[in-house]
Formats: C-alpha cells, sequence, structure tokens
C-alpha cells in the first residue's frame, strides 16, 4: 500500500480505534511515530503505546491543531461533547489542509460541520474536509467492509487518502450519505447477526446430542464453507440455496420451518430497527 507522510490522529482509544492504529502500522501506511492517539484513559494510553510504538496524548485540541488527518472514533454520544470541546477551544484554527474522519454511528456529516465550521470563514472550511464512515468489528482482524461518505470539499486527493487507510483494514466502498443508515444495519451490524446465527447454531447442535466443542466447530467450518462457496460459484444465495434443499429432504424441513416462522421477514424487520436506530442516533 501507499506510504503516506501525514501526521495521522485518533480521538478515542477504544477497539475501533485500536483497529484503525494497528492496520495502518501493518498495512506500512503509517510509521508509529506519525501516529497519535488520545483518550481520557491514561492506562489505555499507555497499553497501545507499548504495544504499537504509537504517540499518546490525552489533549484533543493538541491532536487537532497537530494531525493532518483527524479520526473521531468516539461513541455517538459522546461526539457533541467532543466537537464542542475542540471548537470552543480558544487556540481551535485550521491553519493547513485537515482531513477530519468520523465513524460515529448514526451522526451525519451537517451535524459534525455545524460544530466544525462554525467558528470559520467560507474560505477555511474549504480546507477541512469532513469525510464519515461506517466501519464494522471485523476491520480488527483486517476483514472489514466500510462505507464511505463525503462532504462538499473533499478532493479527489482526501478521498484517495482516507480510502488507503480504510482499505488497511479490509473492503471499502463509497455511498451518497443518506445510504449509510442502511449501510449501517446492513454490514455495521451484520456481524452481531452472524454471531447471533451460530449462537443458535451451535445451541440446535448441542440440544441434539453434540459435544458444545464439536458443535462449534460444525457451525464456523460450515458458515466458512458457505461462504467459500457463493464466492467460488459466484451463484445468488437462493439459487444455492435451492441446489442443497432436495425435495422431502432433511434440509426442505429445515426451510419450511424458517418459513413457517417467519425468519427471513424478522431479519428484514430487525434491519429496519437498526437503520431506524441509526438516524435517532443523530445528535
Amino acid at each position: 500500500m501507499t506510504k503516506l507522510n501525514l501526521k495521522t490522529g485518533i480521538i478515542g482509544a477504544g477497539n475501533m480505534g485500536e483497529a484503525f492504529a494497528g492496520a495502518m502500522i501493518k498495512a506500512k501506511i503509517f510509521s508509529p511515530s506519525m501516529i497519535f492517539l488520545s483518550d481520557i484513559n491514561q492506562a489505555r494510553l499507555d497499553f497501545l503505546n507499548k504495544k504499537y510504538g504509537v504517540l499518546t496524548t490525552t489533549d484533543n485540541i493538541k491532536l487537532f491543531l497537530d494531525c493532518d488527518v483527524v479520526l473521531l472514533a468516539v461513541k455517538p454520544q459522546h461526539i457533541k461533547d467532543l466537537l464542542e470541546q475542540i471548537t470552543l477551544d480558544e487556540k481551535y484554527s485550521v491553519a493547513r489542509r485537515k482531513i477530519v474522519i468520523s465513524i460515529a454511528a448514526g451522526i451525519p456529516i451537517h451535524k459534525i460541520e455545524k460544530f466544525l465550521y462554525a467558528p470559520l470563514d467560507e474560505k477555511i472550511q474549504k480546507n477541512l474536509p469532513v469525510i464519515r464512515v461506517m466501519p464494522n468489528t471485523p476491520s480488527l482482524v483486517l476483514s472489514g467492509m466500510s462505507g464511505i461518505s463525503l462532504n462538499k470539499n473533499v478532493s479527489k486527493e482526501d478521498y484517495g487518502i482516507a480510502v488507503t487507510i480504510l482499505e488497511a483494514m479490509g473492503k471499502v466502498t463509497k455511498f451518497d450519505e443518506k445510504a449509510l443508515d442502511a449501510v449501517t444495519a446492513l454490514s455495521g451490524s451484520g456481524p452481531a447477526y452472524v454471531f447471533y446465527l451460530i449462537e443458535s447454531m451451535v445451541e440446535g447442535g448441542v440440544k441434539l446430542g453434540l459435544d458444545p466443542e464439536d458443535a462449534f466447530t460444525l457451525t464456523l467450518s460450515t458458515l466458512k464453507g458457505a461462504v467459500a462457496l457463493i464466492e467460488e460459484l459466484k451463484e445468488s444465495p437462493e439459487a444455492l440455496r435451492q441446489k442443497v434443499t432436495s425435495p422431502g429432504g432433511t434440509t426442505e424441513a429445515a426451510i419450511k420451518v424458517f418459513k413457517e416462522k417467519k425468519v427471513k421477514d424478522s431479519i428484514v424487520e430487525a434491519m429496519a430497527a437498526a437503520a431506524a436506530r441509526s438516524k435517532d442516533l443523530s445528535i
């Protein structure tokens, strides 16, 4: 991957903040000395400094002023306080071009702009592009899926920098921002749906008399195999399901129960609830 000679700051040293730092270092996009992490938890910062060699601070405004790329990796409910802390500080300014990337679920770009742009004149605002990203937890193991949306001040170069960072953790696709609530409901929350399915299959295996460890191994291998099959054959999941559902067979008996219980409808309804909650998280 392309190495970037930019100071990159991550505000929020939780799992996703660490995932970004670790992925960027592993992909050799940045050297550890070019990555700055801030958090209110000093013990957490000390741990990440020792683990990755990144620089750490508890001073968010200093990080913002010093860095060329600023990643907002705090929880949605903390975004408002963070942005107020930065923009109300008397030192707040944008002396050079700076990319702001937010991964706070449900927080629209215009709400971030409301804080970051209010103290700045229009000319300076153009030097502060804002990018909204919806990653997911498989990013922790470099198998993530991220949706990305841009504000009007994002240049082609800015976009390329953001994509380079995100591709260190997996795949990235650009969306109009209005689609990000759906992206959140599908790929953002999606890993939890898969974990729930795994829980259910393991529990079903145990109730049928299997050892829990064997049930887990069978479940995980089956899911991996199903994904590999769909990727290799490039057929629709519906077509592949029909191929393994023989009339009068065991699979058909299971699928009949899914249909009777409206499992597909429940999944679609659950995703709609997740998307609605994403909208609710707006500041």
